[in-house]
């Protein structure tokens, strides 16, 4: 005897979840599909359902390695709701798996318009990067499709979504993080990690700071050991007013090196900015040790003391 389907879109893309998250993604693909007849026969215009529907079985077809059907889905939920994460990232990964590396790279790139700090995304990139430049040669870069412009209603949309999709994102990303930290890298990563940084640095010449945190954050994928790389990060975090994440890149400095001064300054400058006068003086204490004699360190506890007492 067949199966009894439930008969609502809502019930079906419930079961097609539950189906998923127990590894049937066969039967969970047929699930969606059925979604999407249904919600389709119904007439109703819900671009927001059906792209998410389409993607959900896109995400199926990637599982089982039918990375042809998975673009295709992919391709449909973005045509329904332009620059989403999730069709994004599937169908990059669907190209990289075809080698399809220009494709690939256009898609992690977008991602990381909409938010620089999605770790698969920079990760991906990286990956990319690497293939791109052993098989098109140095001047790659010109070889790539163009790379569309991410409007900035597209990256409040993401802003605004519901919670549970930023902690999904966030324990792909911590995830991610812990595994990069956690390897060696050779001495050709080493190497890309240096370029990389390199081309951080020019942009942050150019007043680019957006683009130089995605050159500094795929140069630490490269290679993690890099103090500076971290201490010119925190520079664009606190030029952009990301004063939490300033804090954090200076500290990661610190650890690598004790006396970096730099470090020491912008991680003063961003508690300072965070109203944290006490570790905003400490950091400034701790660089005056290093440097008795640094003038823009003496201006700034100056102006650190007044709000202390």
């Amino acid at each position: 005897m067949a199966p009894k389907f439930p008969d609502s879109v809502e019930k079906l893309r419930a079961a097609g979840n539950e189906s998923f998250r127990n590894g049937q993604y066969a039967e969970a693909s047929a699930l969606y599909g059925r979604a999407l007849r249904v919600l389709q026969a119904q007439g109703s215009s819900d671009p927001e359902e059906e792209s998410v529907l389409f993607s959900n079985r896109a995400a199926c077809h990637l599982k089982d390695g039918n990375c042809r059907d998975c673009i295709k889905d992919c391709t449909s939920a973005l045509a329904l709701v332009p620059f989403s994460i999730k069709p994004l990232l599937r169908r990059a990964s669907a190209y990289e798996a075809l080698e399809k590396y220009p494709m690939a790279y256009v898609d992690y790139k977008t991602v990381l318009q909409i938010d620089n700090s999605v770790t698969s995304a920079l990760e991906g990139i990286n990956r990319m990067t690497r293939a791109l430049m052993d098989s098109l040669g140095p001047e790659w870069r010109l070889k790539l499709p163009s790379i569309p412009l991410v409007p900035v209603s597209a990256q409040k949309r993401w802003n605004s979504l519901p919670s549970e999709n930023h902690r999904e994102m966030a324990k792909s990303k911590s995830r991610a993080t812990t595994a990069t930290k956690n390897r060696v890298p050779s001495a050709g990563d080493v190497e890309k990690a240096k370029v990389l940084k390199e081309e951080g640095n020019e942009l942050v010449k150019k007043g680019n700071h957006k683009k130089a945190i995605e050159k500094y954050s795929e140069s630490l994928l490269c290679s993690n050991l890099e103090s500076a790389t971290y201490s010119n990060r925190a520079l664009c975090y606190l030029v952009l007013k990301q004063y939490t994440e300033a804090v954090k890149d200076c500290t990661e400095a610190i650890k690598l090196d004790g006396k970096n001064v730099k470090a020491f300054y912008r991680r003063a400058q961003a508690h300072k900015a965070l109203k944290d006068y006490k570790s905003s003086f400490a950091d400034i204490s701790n660089l005056l040790q290093i440097e008795p004699r640094n003038g823009p360190a003496q201006k700034l506890r100056q102006e650190v003391k007044q709000n202390l007492h």
